[in-house]
């Protein structure tokens, strides 16, 4: 086996007792333990949707008004 186990082996852990108790004083003290933000986050601009929606929609019907362009014959590029 190339990788080590998960756990430790309990007889060759230190600090343990017999049995598998562990002696005072051995443990680390308990980490801080914090949740949520620390300040209130920006509210996103509405500006960028709103211009990516309007580049598209633009876009969308440029290429409509070329399609229908070209089926009718009103250009002449191929």
């Amino acid at each position: 086996m190339t990788a080590t186990p998960p756990d430790p082996d309990p007889a060759r852990t230190p600090g343990l007792e017999p049995g598998g108790g562990v002696a005072p004083g051995e443990t680390p003290p308990d980490s801080g333990q914090t949740s949520g933000l620390s300040h209130p986050q920006p509210m996103p601009s509405r500006r960028g949707p709103v211009v990516t929606l309007v580049v598209v929609v633009i876009i969308t019907l440029l290429t409509l008004a070329f399609v229908v362009a070209q089926v009718m014959g009103w250009t002449n590029l191929y």
